[in-house]
């Protein structure tokens, strides 16, 4: 006969060492000593079951820590989300050692999100360059990918400072300010459904050492105006949202991309969600 006392005790042990106790509430298995993942310190929020037969592949390149993290484990269970909605795979990386052209294969799409271009690894560099050049695959920029100049020891990337413009970083609003973006290219489909005239609630706006515009194609720019609090560090013409159409591959650079207040604002998420349709598009 069963000794239902015994039992009990034993599976409460279980529990309390949380040894491979499978959950209904989720399809997957919790573990006291879980494998990491890459990326697995971008982790947040539920997780969400990948695309199964998935369309395409996206790479997406994020910093592991510093200032711009909270901005980062807001983006990934949105991008999760968006995955699952749209049928699509995502891969994270933390760092450029994996890439190079044959990694590069895989992927439609490259996201670098608030991860700088500098202390890339020379074989990721070139890997990139050709991907761009070559039109294997669509790009989205955000944020932290226009710190263009020498930082951490590190020389610029001139070729990244040509596809983003021939601009170089300048300065910063380092307490932040609410700004109004103006858009100019409405027929873009990275705008599609987003007003003209969004307010964009908390930025830390970059300054360039001169504007991108003749250079590339501005989709939107901020209105310098409009800075609540008033700042001193302007631009003038301040293009946010930009192009290069003479690259092959497509791509977009969106500035916004600092504070995680921003998946709360549905014109910036729709422009997110639209970035990527377009991007990936062959």
């Amino acid at each position: 006969m069963y000794n239902f006392s015994k039992i009990t005790t034993a599976l409460l042990l279980l529990v309390g060492m949380n040894i491979s106790v499978l959950r209904p509430d989720t399809p997957t298995m919790v573990t006291s000593t879980p494998r990491p993942a890459i990326g697995s310190c971008l982790l947040n929020g539920p997780v969400i079951p990948p695309a199964k037969n998935p369309r395409f592949k996206v790479l997406v390149l994020a910093e592991p820590g510093g200032h711009h993290i909270a901005y980062t484990r807001a983006a990934k269970p949105w991008l999760d989300q968006l995955a699952a909605d749209s049928n699509f795979s995502i891969q994270y990386i933390q760092n450029t050692d994996l890439i190079n052209e044959k990694f590069l294969e895989d992927f439609r799409l490259f996201i670098q999100l608030d991860y700088p271009p500098y202390a890339w690894k020379p074989e990721a560099a070139k890997a990139f360059e050709a991907y761009i050049n070559a039109g294997k695959g669509g790009w989205i920029g955000f944020h932290h990918a226009t710190l263009l100049g020498e930082f951490d020891g590190f020389p610029m990337w001139q070729w990244f400072s040509d596809f983003m413009g021939s601009i170089r970083f300048k300065d910063y609003i380092a307490d932040f300010a609410k700004g109004k973006v103006m858009v100019e290219d409405t027929a873009h489909p990275v705008m599609k459904g987003i007003k003209n005239g969004f307010w964009i609630e908390k930025e830390e706006w970059y300054t360039y050492n001169k504007s991108p515009r003749p250079n590339v194609h501005v989709i939107a720019s901020v209105d310098e105006n409009t800075y609540s609090p008033e700042t001193a560090k302007k631009m003038g013409d301040h293009p946010v949202i930009w192009s290069n159409p003479r690259m092959p591959g497509k791509n977009v650079y969106i500035f916004m991309g600092h504070s995680p207040d921003l998946f709360g604002n549905s014109d910036y998420t729709t422009l997110f969600r639209n970035a990527v349709s377009w991007a990936a598009r062959p």
